[in-house]
């Protein structure tokens, strides 16, 4: 019979190396191997190689997203919306699970270069934000962007509005994950890993949702949202300082060199920037309770709820405008000819 300190001694405990008492890495590269059929420590991102790696795949891919929303309303437009309930519950438990293991994976990864190296190593050194365990787990999260695209499916197949800042996000967020692989931004850990954590607790919400839970905290969500945009940007801004002023300013003040490519600083800082502004306007218009709304804001929180344009929409609103000029028209020949007899 084993003794209570035997029991104890085998316990896993958190270590720097072992944030979570055991390596989990071990047990994940099994799976990896057990899917593509070779370890995870084997895996390169080769562009032009590796599937969804260039910039033509990507683009066609996005170009394909809005074709189908676009397509699939109007196919919806004249019936009946679909319940889906059992699929969509799948979809949102899956997206949960995933962004909770990877995050977990990102976390086991990090935490002892941070501890090791200090937190500059870790976004500005390739050896501390690039390394080749990080790469795959990069690459299994830009995947995992095209698998959230069924999110607008789930919308336009339920007949629920589609607004400019869902689709323009879910569409911009596969492009720059793209571009950030492509760059090879040490700094993208810290982006991904807090866009993991508020998607473990926004697709559990979604879960819980549609299982007839209700939530109270469903504000919380577009605050976090919010709070992960101001704390990326002040880290992509950062890195973006460091790469530019060391490689063209070196008189100007700067904490050292940082790896990465010039244009995937300049898309992680569009892309990001365009978030927290859109982000923060759909925020205020649909939160905030005294019903003012500075004139100066109105359009960009318009954008951001705004329904996706609808094609047909804007052929029937032509269609009824050329209808009334001519009607006009007729109205005005026939009062000038009443005057002249």
């Amino acid at each position: 019979m084993s003794s209570p300190l035997s029991l104890l001694d085998k316990i896993p405990v958190p270590t720097v190396d072992q944030p979570f008492g055991i390596k989990l890495w071990p047990y994940f590269s099994k799976a990896f191997e057990y899917v593509v059929g070779y370890p995870a420590e084997d895996f390169r991102f080769v562009p032009g190689v590796t599937p969804m790696s260039t910039l033509k795949e990507t683009g066609i891919f996005v170009v394909l997203y809005y074709a189908v929303i676009f397509g699939g309303r109007a196919f919806m437009r004249n019936r009946e919306p679909l319940k889906l309930r059992v699929p969509f519950l799948i979809h949102n438990l899956y997206l949960t699970l995933i962004s909770f293991v990877l995050l977990v994976l990102f976390m086991e990864q990090i935490i002892p270069t941070v501890a090791r190296g200090g937190l500059f190593h870790a976004i500005c050194d390739a050896e501390g934000g690039w390394t080749q365990p990080l790469v795959v787990l990069y690459y299994l999260n830009y995947l995992t962007k095209y698998l959230e695209l069924l999110d607008t499916c789930f919308l336009f197949l339920k007949k629920k509005p589609l607004t400019f800042l869902h689709c323009y996000h879910h569409g911009a967020t596969a492009f720059l994950c793209y571009t950030q692989l492509i760059g090879s931004t040490a700094v993208s850990w810290v982006v991904i890993c807090l866009n993991l954590m508020v998607h473990v607790v926004m697709y559990w919400y979604y879960f819980q949702s549609a299982r007839g839970v209700r939530i109270w905290w469903k504000e919380w969500i577009t605050r976090l949202q919010i709070i992960q945009f101001v704390i990326d940007l002040g880290f992509v801004y950062f890195a973006s300082w460091t790469y530019f002023t060391s490689t063209y300013f070196p008189w100007l003040p700067n904490a050292g060199r940082c790896a990465g490519e010039e244009f995937a600083a300049f898309a992680g800082i569009g892309v990001l920037s365009s978030y927290l502004l859109l982000f923060i306007s759909f925020y205020l218009a649909t939160y905030r309770k005294d019903g003012k709304r500075p004139s100066g804001r109105k359009a960009v929180r318009r954008m951001s709820q705004a329904p996706l344009p609808d094609p047909q929409d804007i052929l029937h609103h032509k269609r009824a405008n050329g209808e009334a000029k001519s009607t006009a028209v007729n109205t005005n020949g026939t009062a000038t000819r009443s005057r002249k007899a």
